[in-house]
């Protein structure tokens, strides 16, 4: 038997992690996972024969953020997503929370920039398009915290709260479609808050943290909503498979409970982030400021040793 047209029969047998992390990938998220790790690598490998650095912690970093998104779309974690909503919802904060937090954290956009090629003059590559893409007016506006605290926010009332949910759920092609949505809006969010890549917006590390707040208390909301729910609230998961031997109003209930208890575990990683940047960003402005006043200091004595010797000139003459 079919399920909403995913191509995947509905007997899976009642779900435990050892059967949720069986190999069973999704073609499209298997290609780019090993795409991403591939030109993460060839940049790495780039810098490192032309003798540049490249901080190791970035790799491992980037390298755990693709890997999450394999675990919840390369393993039977997606096919149970399809049937379970609980699945399904730890699927959703994965890839929307915690992958692009990591993702960001490995400075992907800056490692592009150093080790891609410098074009001639007069010709544009792919350097050079990436730089016009970050200096756009497109980029200028979906990484505003106007833009980015709202889609955050209609990803998750505007999609589970309406028919769209059961209509994606409905294809193959509308569920990649719907994964990819999550990451992009987590990477844009997540993106000018944690500030390792360059972008048309640099707030303060104040800021930062007030848009991170602004948009988790709406993430809390929804998961009690879905928790204290007394009926059903998207069809798609009204009647799980016999089975499964789950009862459709508690799976919801679980579902709730991971996406209010999720909003706070990323919370807390984007905070150390955030605040490690900050201490670091204070130390080197420090550094650059005794710099500047030994040089100052310097400039002094050699305008006094100066005034000296003139002296000295004047009398001797």
């Amino acid at each position: 038997m079919d399920h909403s047209g995913h191509g995947m029969t509905t007997d899976l047998p009642p779900f435990t992690l050892g059967r949720g992390l069986e190999f069973s990938p999704d073609l499209f998220f298997l290609i780019g996972c090993l795409t991403a790790l591939g030109l993460y690598g060839w940049g790495v490998a780039r810098l490192r024969r032309r003798g540049d650095a490249w901080p190791v912690a970035r790799t491992v970093l980037f390298t755990a953020g693709v890997l999450t998104i394999a675990l919840v779309m390369c393993t039977r974690l997606n096919d149970y997503g399809m049937v379970m909503f609980s699945v399904h919802m730890v699927q959703h904060m994965v890839i929307s929370m915690l992958s692009p937090i990591l993702l960001l954290l490995g400075a992907p956009v800056t490692l592009a920039l150093r080790a891609l090629p410098v074009a001639g003059r007069g010709s544009t590559g792919p350097r050079e398009l990436l730089l016009k893409l970050l200096h756009s007016r497109y980029m200028r506006v979906i990484t505003h915290p106007a833009f980015t605290i709202s889609m955050f926010i209609a990803s998750l009332y505007g999609l589970y709260f309406t028919p769209l949910f059961d209509f994606l759920m409905g294809s193959k092609a509308g569920h990649v479609g719907m994964m990819v949505h999550f990451l992009m809006v987590g990477l844009v969010f997540f993106w000018p808050i944690m500030g390792v890549d360059p972008g048309p917006h640099r707030p303060g590390y104040v800021m930062r943290m007030l848009e991170l707040f602004a948009g988790m208390p709406f993430h809390a909301f929804f998961g009690i909503a879905m928790m204290m729910a007394s009926e059903p609230m998207v069809k798609a998961y009204a009647n799980p498979p016999a089975s499964l031997g789950i009862d459709a109003l508690s799976d919801q209930n679980a579902a709730g409970g991971i996406a209010w208890a999720f909003s706070e575990i990323p919370s807390v990683l984007v905070l150390i982030a955030l605040v490690y940047q900050w201490y670091h960003s204070e130390q080197r402005h420090a550094v650059r400021k005794d710099r500047a006043a030994d040089r100052d200091g310097d400039k002094e004595l050699e305008a006094y040793n100066a005034y000296l010797a003139s002296l000295r000139t004047r009398s001797g003459a």
